[in-house]
This record gives C-alpha cells, structure tokens and sequence, in this order.
C-alpha cells in the first residue's frame, strides 16, 4: 500500500512501540512446531518488551501454554515515565488488568515495570491459561538492559518479543550475550547491518520463515499520529498501521532454510525470466570485481560457478547446503573477496549521466554498466557462490561451467 511507513522512519521518530498482529505470531511460531512439535516443551519462554493488555505475545502463548507443553511463561513490561523519558510519549494508558488488581499502586504504576507470570492453575480450573497470569511491580523499570530483567533472561529458554525498533541493535546484542534461543522480529535493511550480518553469514541467525515479503498491521497506541495512507482505526477506535520490511529473526531451527532454490539456468532466464531487465539481455559483470549481477533472488543461475551478487531478499531464501554467502558488499569485512575502488573513468560516465550518489573514485562499489549501456551502482548486493559440494552433488548443472 503506497504511503506506508518503514521500520527506518519509525526508529528515526522514536515511534516504534507496535503490538505485533495475534496471527502473524501464530504463523510464525506454527512454522517451528511443524518442524519440532517439541519446540517449546518444558522451555522457559520470556517476552521481555510485553504488557498482556495490549500485546498479543503474552495472550498467544498464555492460550497456548498447555497445547506447547511450557515450563513457564514470564513478560516484563516498561515503566510509563520511563517511556515518556525516552521517547516523550506515554504510550499507554494503565490497563484495567492492572487497575482492578489488590496490588494496584497509584503511586508507583508509573515509575515501575511489572512482571506477569503463568506457571500453574491458580484459579483452579483444571487447565492453566491466560485467567492464570500473576503479575506484580518490579524493582526497577522494566527496561531490557536492567540487571532484574537480565536475570529472567538467563532464567529463560527462549526469548521471544518484537522489541523497540530504534533499539534493535542494542537488544540483539543483549539477546545474543545470552546465547539463548531467541525469535524477534526486526527490519530487512538490519540485515546489512554491520552488528547483524554477521550472525547471518556464520550462521549464528537465520531469518524465520512466515514473512518474505509484503507489509504486516501492527497496533498502535492512541497517541500514535497517523500520517500515512497504510492505517485504519477499528470500530472501538483502537489503531493500526501498516509497515514495510518486516522480518522474523531467530536461531531456532524451522527446516525452511534447508530447501534449496529452484532455479533456471543461466540461459533459460535469458530468454523466459519474467523479469524486463533479465529477459533478452547477457548477465552483465561487474566494472569492480569478478561476479554477475543478479538483481532478483529469482534469477539466479542454477550452471554459474562464480560469484554472484544478489538482493537481500535472497536471505529470505538461502540454503545453507546451497550456497556460500561470501559477503556484503559495502561491509568493509567483505573487502576479503576482492572489491576493487571505483575507476575515476566510471564515476566520470556516472556524473556526466545524471548520477548523484555520494560516490568518490576511492570508493570500493560494485559497479556496471546496465542493460542500456549507462553506468550503474547496484543497490545493496550479497555476494554469494555455490558451495563446491552442491556443485560436486549437481554435475549435470555445471557441465558446461
């Protein structure tokens, strides 16, 4: 939908507290029980960025804590002054399951995060669901960087939770550290980032599999100004917007990123790809380095032996027996494999076609010359190549390569 918001413009307007859809949780999360009905038996799970009022995390897997078979489930929320010191903006009114409760404190509601936790039927109906939630202030704010709500992380099995998108690199750091299972949903530009690629490429995280492309709806708190054309408000006022380049990221296995592409060769996509600039025109190489561009994850030779640059959205669907990923390539990290600086006689072409990138001759870019003869500098590109073994696996492939 034109108009709709990114996670980069959220994170630069510190406005990213988003209440992730109930069915985009139970897509995702049904992915690794297909793969692993044990997946979450007898595992601590802890959502450390939820408030069971307004986030649907606390209410999927308090629905579900039986059917998963979990030890136990703990959600932290944020402190209201907390929020509104950082991002000048409460973004919640106090709940009614918090103001109905005995141990409501007007005067501390606001300085504190609270805890929730479901471990056992105490209602006594004989199940244990979200009626069972038992939740209390803690010391501090809740913030995820505080010692309190790191010791529930070092409590916890797996971590699951959207996180404040204008702090994702800090809360990956965080999870990382703790070298526990984790699924969080963060932004697809992440993917290059210096703190996040390389977990990708030694695959330390892989990205999950239920969204590969499209926007989601999040929920919004009421104070959230709507000034795009992706949101609608529903018929008790609540609001909901739609965002760009959402991603699931996790290191719990799911078996997607087992399955290898299905791929045309380098020929076929000539003559058949659905793709304008593929179909008719030579794979073209680059000025700066010794690879094919390959703008769509689609078009992808199945016979090339050497490198290729592909989009990011081929993370979506890398094979890990498949493929190498070799690099980014304007991470300085992957100058290993060669990149060479910009030649001066391209960014002359470049300048006198029009271009206005912040390029300089001293620049390492892959760059080439596009479909029309005119310089171009590809956007955003990982460098990949078929792992020999597939190669060895697959001759009839690279026969003539």
């Amino acid at each position: 939908m034109a108009g709709n918001i990114d996670l980069q413009t959220a994170k630069d307007a510190k406005k990213d507290e988003f209440y992730t859809g109930y069915d985009d949780i139970q897509k995702e999360m049904n992915t690794y029980l297909d793969y692993d009905p044990d997946t979450f038996k007898d595992k601590t799970v802890l959502l450390p960025c939820d408030d069971p009022e307004w986030s649907n995390f606390t209410k999927f897997f308090a629905q579900n804590f039986e059917n998963f078979e979990l030890k136990k489930l703990i959600s932290t929320s944020y402190a209201a002054n907390s929020k509104i010191k950082k991002y000048n903006d409460r973004y919640q009114q106090i709940s009614l399951f918090e103001e109905e409760s005995p141990q409501f404190d007007a005067e501390i509601t606001d300085a504190r995060g609270k805890i929730f936790v479901l471990e056992r039927d105490k209602n006594a109906s004989g199940s244990i669901d979200i009626d069972d939630l038992e939740w209390s202030y803690m010391e501090g704010d809740g913030d995820f960087q505080s010692d309190e709500v790191k010791q529930l992380r070092d409590e916890a099995d797996i971590i699951v939770t959207n996180p404040p998108f204008s702090m994702f690199k800090e809360f990956l750091a965080w999870v990382i550290e703790s070298r526990k299972k984790f699924i969080i949903i963060g932004n697809q530009n992440s993917i290059t980032y210096k703190e996040v690629f390389p977990l990708l490429k030694d695959g330390k995280m892989w990205l999950g599999p239920s969204i590969h492309s499209g926007d989601r709806e999040f929920r919004v708190p009421d104070s959230y100004p709507l000034n795009a054309s992706g949101y609608r408000v529903d018929d008790e006022g609540n609001k909901y917007i739609r965002v760009k380049g959402v991603r699931w990221m996790t290191n719990v296995e799911h078996g997607r990123r087992h399955q290898p592409l299905s791929l045309m060769t380098m020929a076929d996509n000539i003559k058949y790809s659905r793709h304008a600039d593929i179909r008719g025109h030579e794979y073209r190489k680059y000025e700066t380095f010794d690879a094919i561009d390959c703008p769509y994850t689609d078009c992808i030779p199945k016979d090339y032996k050497g490198i290729i640059g592909a989009p990011k959205s081929f993370m979506d669907f890398w094979c890990v027996e498949q493929f190498d990923v070799l690099g980014y390539e304007r991470d300085d990290d992957s100058m290993a494999v060669g990149i060479a600086k910009m030649p001066e006689s391209f960014l002359k072409d470049y300048r006198d076609n029009g271009g206005r990138g912040h390029y300089t001759k001293g620049m390492r870019m892959l760059c080439l010359y596009d479909e029309n003869g005119l310089p171009s500098i590809p956007f955003s590109r990982i460098l990949i190549r078929y792992k020999q073994s597939w190669i060895d696996s697959h001759p009839e492939d690279f026969a003539e390569g």
